[in-house]
């Protein structure tokens, strides 16, 4: 559980959004978000493909960029 040490003086509101990124980042608020109600398989199978294609945004130009040159005969 993550632990926010409030200075003297500093504000709640700076405190709490402190905790609150520390929650995210540990990923506390996607678990409770979700557990929240109940997801039926197919939800779970929509969800997890959703973040696979997140997560591989960026390698699907990665090969179609690379250009084939042929190779040289060896001599």
């Amino acid at each position: 559980m993550p632990e926010v040490d409030i200075k003297k003086g500093e504000p709640i509101d700076r405190a709490l959004k402190r905790l609150k990124g520390k929650m995210e980042s540990e990923g506390i608020i996607e678990e409770m978000r979700r557990l929240r109600s109940f997801e039926t398989p197919a939800q779970r199978t929509k969800r997890k493909a959703r973040a696979a294609a997140k997560r591989n945004r960026g390698n699907r130009f990665r090969f179609t960029l690379r250009e084939d040159k042929p190779k040289e005969e060896r001599s």
